[in-house]
């Protein structure tokens, strides 16, 4: 009798489990989505983060505040901040017809999202590094390649 209690509460475990980890990836890919859907289509507008508020809705705090403090800086000594272009799509322009987003769960409350488009005719990966849980993600760092080298968001502020 204490074998069977033990599969069967194995079994209940594993599939309680296995539906969390379903509806990680469902609100984890529902948050990426949400943000490449802004960059579809010729004349898309994609995602503006210029205020802290708009930071903070797609970065975890660390990040957001890393992001928020170069622009201000930037802005003060009128210069350029060190992320000049979309980290979205690793672009200042774009012209995407669609996206292929493949979200992972890689720990409790972190998931990675694999984002691969055509951007003006050139293939692009895209990985965001997402922490959170139900309908809370952030992300809390951006992968991209440049000359075949990974770089990432964070990089971009360790001086």
């Amino acid at each position: 009798m204490l074998t069977r209690r033990i599969i069967i509460f194995g079994a209940v475990a594993a599939v309680s489990v296995a539906g969390t980890a379903r509806a990680t990836d469902a609100s984890a890919s529902a948050f990426v989505s949400g943000i490449y859907a802004a960059y579809k289509g010729k004349n898309a507008k994609g995602v503006r983060l210029d205020g802290d508020a708009a930071l903070r809705r797609y970065f975890e705090p660390s990040l957001a505040a890393l992001i928020g403090k170069d622009q201000k800086d930037a802005a003060r000594r009128h210069e350029v901040p060190s992320l000049d272009g979309d980290p979205f799509v690793d672009a200042q322009d774009w012209d995407i017809a669609n996206f292929d987003i493949a979200v992972t769960d890689t720990a409790a409350g972190k998931a990675k999202a694999t984002v691969k488009f055509v951007n003006a005719g050139e293939p692009a990966t895209v990985v965001l590094d997402l922490v959170g849980a139900d309908n809370n993600w952030r992300i809390s760092d951006i992968t991209w390649r440049h000359d075949g080298k990974p770089e990432t968001l964070r990089g971009l502020y360790a001086h």
